[in-house]
């Protein structure tokens, strides 16, 4: 545990690679050597480099492909499903967080409301800190304002999203690229409530009570991404 937090706070190190994995993480989608050279105006070779690197800390993962235009195969780089996580000493949160969660699962429905009412306040709450670490007032927002906010905090969250607002439906398409509880989630139905109610609450903070309507899950066949769409916001804002 110790060697692989060593090798990876080194990889991140560099500015550049760093900010090529932040890149890769917003594509939802596979990139190339010559996509990242062009994109930092870099040359091929430096950039291949640094995605092996990334590679190499399971960061990162490649395949080859065939293009369709002939002549060898190319290799395509995206994110890992490996879970990164550096702690400084190291603290097991994240057994302990699955243990209780799968405990709770198992009570049947009043423990699935819990775990809803869980998810609820822990989107709500972060939501709350994340604006009280910036000093920003709620009140003197229009909405465009508002869902760029809650886009950084779920990016902050690492929920990798994508998200769109309609002014003239007033309206949101909510979509995230990856899941907090992944590791747990392909398993226990549960959990996607309690994530669902914990994007709601994220919401909640920002324009009142808004249900989200689920549209798509990650984990069912063929999906890349939790799709959340008719959000209506209330007349008044």
């Amino acid at each position: 545990m110790e060697q692989q937090t060593l090798k990876i706070t080194g990889v991140l190190s560099d500015p550049t690679r760093f900010s090529i994995y932040q890149y890769v993480s917003r594509q939802h989608r596979d990139v190339t050597v010559q996509e990242i050279a062009d994109t930092f105006k870099i040359h091929a070779n430096v950039a291949r480099l640094h995605l092996t690197k990334l590679e190499d800390v399971n960061m990162l993962v490649s395949d080859t492909k065939k293009t369709g235009k002939g002549g060898r195969p190319s290799r395509f780089y995206h994110l890992s499903e490996e879970v990164v996580s550096l702690q400084f000493p190291y603290r097991d949160y994240q057994r302990l967080s699955e243990i209780a969660i799968e405990t709770l699962a198992s009570l049947g429905k009043a423990g699935e409301e819990a775990l809803v009412e869980t998810g609820r306040r822990f989107g709500l709450e972060s939501a709350k800190s994340y604006l009280g670490s910036l000093d920003q007032n709620i009140q003197q927002m229009d909405p465009k304002e508002k869902v760029t906010f809650i886009e950084k905090i779920a990016l902050n969250q690492g929920l990798n999203p994508e998200i769109h607002y309609d002014d003239d439906k007033n309206e949101i398409v909510f979509r995230i690229y990856n899941c907090t509880f992944k590791e747990i989630a392909k398993n226990t139905f549960a959990v996607c409530k309690m994530h669902h109610a914990m994007i709601n609450g994220i919401f909640e903070l920002f324009f009142g009570e808004i249900k989200l309507k689920e549209e798509s899950r990650m984990f069912q066949k063929n999906e890349m991404a939790c799709t959340y769409t008719t959000i209506v916001l209330p007349k008044n804002e």
